[in-house]
């Protein structure tokens, strides 16, 4: 009870101190430490950490959208994890990604996008990304990008593929394809092409680096760092990122 009293003061203080400070619109979150967590608890697999970190998110997803947040991107599933965790692993996070994303598209009045590469995602799963996205195409609440077989260079790669493929059928040389290669025209070709690029990036769990997220996107974004794990991420974590990110002074190389 005492707790829970402290917890509430101090939450509604960091609410007032975060009142009229700049908030980001794109939030991108690394949800991290799902298996840690499983293990620490001493639980039979890490799928028990993976379903916690997903009941997890609808709870962020309720701050986000609590807070004004009009884009937020999930990091679910890597590129690189589809080659380095067992098939067992791989199967429970794509049964639980693929309820997620249902759940998601059928909550409110969100939006559902899938961004990554659908190559190497089991058949089920791509078919449920695509039916939570056309579900949810015509609703105008927080838009959720769900990172799943995502990677930033291999997006950045397919982005530059088809930017050249476009040259080709308007008819252009390889002589003049140099002039048409700039940063604008790439960012047309992003997975979130139409999206404001992430303000601030989230990671919990304690590690500090990127993991080949949103290489492109972050190149102006604050980065926040919580040592919570994943499933025990708190709403008063949340706050002080937004805390932290409303007295940060954005320069972008002034």
């Amino acid at each position: 009870m005492g707790e829970g009293l402290l917890y509430r003061l101090y939450r509604r203080r960091i609410l007032g101190e975060i009142e009229g400070l700049a908030k980001p619109q794109h939030v991108a979150m690394i949800l991290d430490g799902n298996r840690r967590w499983a293990k620490a608890r001493a639980l039979q697999s890490s799928a028990h950490g993976h379903r916690a970190g997903a009941d997890k998110i609808h709870e962020f997803l309720t701050w986000c959208e609590d807070q004004g947040i009009s884009v937020v991107t999930l990091y679910l599933l890597s590129a690189d994890n589809l080659s380095a965790r067992a098939t067992t692993e791989l199967n429970d996070l794509a049964d639980i990604i693929e309820g997620l994303a249902d759940q998601l598209s059928r909550f409110s009045n969100w939006r559902v996008k899938h961004v990554g590469q659908t190559e190497g995602l089991p058949s089920h799963l791509r078919e449920t990304l695509v039916g939570a996205a056309e579900r949810s195409s015509r609703n105008s609440g927080l838009h959720i990008n769900l990172a799943v077989g995502y990677g930033g260079r291999a997006e950045i790669s397919d982005a530059v593929s088809r930017m050249v493929r476009e040259h080709q059928a308007r008819g252009g040389t390889l002589e003049d394809l140099p002039d048409a290669i700039s940063v604008p025209e790439i960012a047309k070709h992003l997975y979130t092409v139409g999206q404001p690029d992430p303000d601030l990036v989230i990671r919990t769990s304690g590690e500090q680096r990127l993991s080949d997220f949103m290489l492109w996107q972050s190149a102006h974004s604050e980065f926040y760092f919580v040592e919570a794990l994943g499933p025990d991420l708190r709403e008063i974590d949340f706050l002080r990122a937004l805390r932290d990110f409303g007295r940060r002074q954005r320069r972008y190389g002034s």
